[in-house]
């Protein structure tokens, strides 16, 4: 089974920034479509941005209102989530979540679109 290896997460004070990374365990990110969603404490998740592959981010959650960005990095084999400007109430846990063949054309928000999903990174923002 393919496992998802994401790193990143920690604590940082509000309008501070972030990147998570996100590896998959076998193939290369043209592979997979990937998703990144997170989970706040007492809320249902939440879907932020998908990509296909290297392919640029599509999808992206409105009230983000560009903070975050998901970038790929084929060299080291892991998509990335930049997060800036970050608020309290983007503490959760963070997730990626990947599908493979058949690649969709346009990614999906919904995590139930995707087979394999990460540990979960906790990000925590506050003063």
């Amino acid at each position: 089974q393919l496992q998802l290896v994401e790193s990143g997460g920690g604590l940082v004070q509000p309008g501070g920034s972030l990147r998570l990374s996100c590896t998959p365990s076998a193939g290369t990110l043209d592979d997979y479509a990937i998703l990144w969603f997170r989970q706040a404490p007492g809320k249902e998740p939440e879907g932020l941005v998908c990509s296909v592959g290297t392919g640029e981010g599509e999808n992206y959650l409105d009230s983000l209102l560009g903070r975050f960005t998901i970038s790929s990095d084929s060299a080291r084999n892991m998509w990335n989530l930049h997060m800036t400007s970050l608020k309290p109430e983007d503490t959760a846990v963070y997730y990626c979540a990947t599908k493979s063949s058949p690649l969709p054309n346009y990614c999906s928000r919904s995590r139930f679109a995707y087979t394999d999903w990460g540990q979960g990174t906790q990000v925590t923002v506050s003063s």
